[in-house]
């Protein structure tokens, strides 16, 4: 019996997050034993002008599939001239054009085909384009049946909030505590007593009952 392939689902639109994307997903691919890419362009419902007949969106789709097999093959040859190995091309790629919702069509296609990944690319916008436009990789993110990954801009991964590195006096409080307290002067009137401590494992306790609360 043939062994399950690993199957991978990446969304492209032809920008260079999608190009990073589709490169993130051969690289997964090389490294199964027996995998398969199945790459979708999305087209939306009104990527045509609505008086179009039925054959003519049609007409327009064939197209799509036409210009998706080609960008992908380029970017196969690409892939494999970089890495210089045959071994290192996934088993087997297959092209998808659909006609939806971009979320919607690229978490469609991964439960239809019991996909083990979707990997898409997000523009990280912020403020009112977001609002506007929304997020497809996060729509994906909550429709997709298996896990997401997001690749996103270089630029982007220090952007928004950063986690500060612990403080430094709040060691030192800790260190000479044995852990009785876990905050300095400073932070213990910010958020000294929104902690409990918790301990199961005192003989004859049958019950976890918080012991202190700091």
């Amino acid at each position: 019996m043939n062994e399950k392939p690993y199957v991978i689902v990446v969304g492209l639109d032809y920008s260079e997050l999608a190009d990073a994307a589709l490169s993130r997903t051969f690289e997964l691919a090389s490294r199964e034993q027996a995998s398969e890419i199945h790459v979708i362009s999305v087209l939306s419902p009104g990527f045509t002008d609505p008086s179009y007949a039925p054959k003519a969106v049609a007409l327009d789709a064939e197209a799509a599939s036409v210009r998706l097999t080609e960008y992908v093959a380029g970017k196969l040859r690409e892939f494999a001239s970089l890495h210089g190995s045959a071994a290192m091309l996934p088993g087997r790629v297959v092209s998808h054009v659909r006609v939806d919702s971009p979320a919607n069509g690229v978490a469609q296609l991964a439960s239809e085909l019991e996909a083990d990944l979707v990997v898409v690319g997000t523009h990280g916008r912020k403020g009112l384009s977001r609002l506007v436009l929304g997020s497809v990789s996060e729509s994906v993110l909550r429709l997709a049946p298996c896990p997401v990954l997001i690749v996103r801009p270089k630029a982007q991964l220090a952007a928004g909030p950063t986690i500060e590195p612990p403080c430094s006096r709040c060691l030192e409080t800790r260190a000479e505590s044995a852990g009785g307290e876990l905050w300095c002067a400073q932070h213990r009137e910010r958020h000294g007593r929104r902690h409990t401590f918790h301990q199961s494992d005192r003989a004859g306790m049958e019950t976890n009952f918080p012991l202190i609360s700091h």
